[in-house]
């Protein structure tokens, strides 16, 4: 019986254009007492494994941390595995703000000592004791109350690209953290303020609200849902939103947009930016905020090593990562001395910029000619693979990618492999692939434009 993943990200990726399915991204947690926690992890690992969805979830005996992907067409379906559980029945489904079919690309479920990482000792307060849920409308009319100190939960990354109108955004990089900072700095306001927070999707609040009021402060209020569920209920609702910029998320987008207002800057040339990546050095990962200038001049890299690091042979860079420390620490920690523009800690609430807003789909106005179809996409080499199957195409040539999720996209070939060997002209039937900045999809077609 399947318990783990068999199929890389890469094969999942492909699995997933060739469905031509749309899957929602959503996120969920319940704190509840579970006895067996791997016997509970693998009872979901089988049953969601059979609808397609994918993700990333924790399990403890607290409960259970979700954020996932599904095929849209398996929603109910999906729905009726957590009716299984008394706990889950009839738990609210965060759903994106914006979906991306490719925002996780394995199923992943482990066992936890805790959904949360908060370090505290839950034996010591009653973690039942949480703080009044408000919804959007209520949030805001608090939020306008002199009275209210507004916290943000989440870490400095995170609150960089958006936050809440006046909130403090403590110079974090993880949850435990945030708690005792917080509590010392607000001592002298445990009776007569209103102790206001929020985090992405609730689950950190849940804690933090018991926590807060454990430690002697009357008056505790949290956003249900967190900020997803505070988008959702502003669009609803046509409520003025008091959070602006976009929402961090832990997946492949790495965001989502809940304003047009852009409240941060590119970490290398200062140029009002919100878009978070990281690092394409396998020996850094480092997260940051690059424009796509930065992008295109750095190659996808956070400093002048990494991008003189990334053009070694990959028999030397694997000899240089060998014994390093990467992924998590360094993707959690989102700073640097060569981020000379990263901010973090006390943030402005006034926007740089706005987003100009563009739309993929838009026609390209060019005469072109229909020469092949989309076979593959290799992200870490991010090089595309199409079959020619008519005409022919040259290093130097123009070329349009368009498709349903593709858009439109128009680029110059800079170099060629037809069936694996470098070349200048590409023919009918060769496998042609050339480094490409986007991914592509199965459904998509390659274009020669012509002059």
């Amino acid at each position: 019986m399947q318990l783990y993943n068999t199929l890389s990200a890469e094969e999942r990726a492909r699995l997933i254009d060739e469905a031509g399915k749309q899957r929602l991204t959503l996120s969920f947690y319940a704190y509840a007492k579970i006895t067996d926690p791997k016997k509970f992890r693998d009872e979901l690992f089988i049953a969601w494994n059979a609808l397609d969805a994918l993700g990333r979830i924790y399990v403890a005996h607290e409960g259970i941390n979700a954020q996932m992907s599904i095929p849209a067409d398996n929603l109910e379906a999906f729905r009726e595995t957590l009716e299984v559980y008394d706990f889950m029945q009839g738990i609210r489904l965060n759903e994106a703000v914006e979906h991306d079919d490719h925002s996780f690309l394995k199923l992943t479920i482990k066992v936890r000592n805790k959904i949360v990482a908060d370090g505290l000792n839950d034996e010591t307060f009653d973690v039942t004791d949480k703080g009044i849920h408000l919804k959007a409308k209520e949030f805001n009319t608090l939020l306008e109350d002199p009275n209210t100190i507004v916290v943000d939960f989440r870490n400095h990354y995170e609150s960089e690209v958006g936050h809440f109108k006046g909130a403090i955004t403590p110079d974090v990089e993880t949850f435990r953290e945030s708690l005792p900072i917080i509590n010392e700095q607000l001592q002298d306001f445990k009776e007569d303020k209103n102790l206001l927070m929020y985090c992405t999707g609730g689950i950190r609040c849940e804690k933090a609200s018991a926590y807060f009021k454990h430690q002697g402060f009357k008056n505790v209020f949290q956003l249900e849902g967190g900020i997803i569920e505070y988008a959702r209920q502003v669009k609803e609702e046509n409520i003025e939103s008091k959070f602006i910029g976009k929402n961090f998320v832990f997946d492949h987008r790495l965001g989502e947009r809940i304003t047009d207002d852009i409240v941060s800057q590119c970490h290398q040339c200062g140029k009002p930016c919100d878009n978070h990546t990281n690092c394409f050095n396998d020996a850094c990962h480092l997260l940051f905020i690059q424009c796509d200038e930065c992008k295109a001049a750095m190659e996808n890299c956070c400093s002048p090593k990494c991008l003189e690091t990334i053009h070694l042979p990959l028999e030397e860079q694997a000899k240089l990562r060998k014994g390093l420390q990467v992924g998590n620490k360094i993707f959690r920690k989102g700073k640097s001395a060569n981020l000379k523009y990263k901010k973090s800690g006390d943030l402005s609430d006034k926007p740089l910029a706005k987003v100009v807003t563009k739309n993929i789909r838009q026609k390209i106005s060019v005469k072109k000619v229909l020469i092949g179809k989309a076979e593959h996409y290799y992200p870490k080499t991010k090089i595309a693979q199409f079959l020619m199957e008519d005409g022919e195409v040259s290093v130097g040539d123009k070329i349009l990618i368009t498709g349903p999720t593709t858009g439109e996209q128009e680029v110059t070939l800079t170099e060629i492999f037809a069936n694996g060997n470098a070349c200048q002209t590409a023919k009918p039937g060769d496998q042609v692939t050339f480094p490409l900045p986007f991914r592509i999809r199965l459904s998509d077609k390659l274009f020669k434009i012509l002059n």
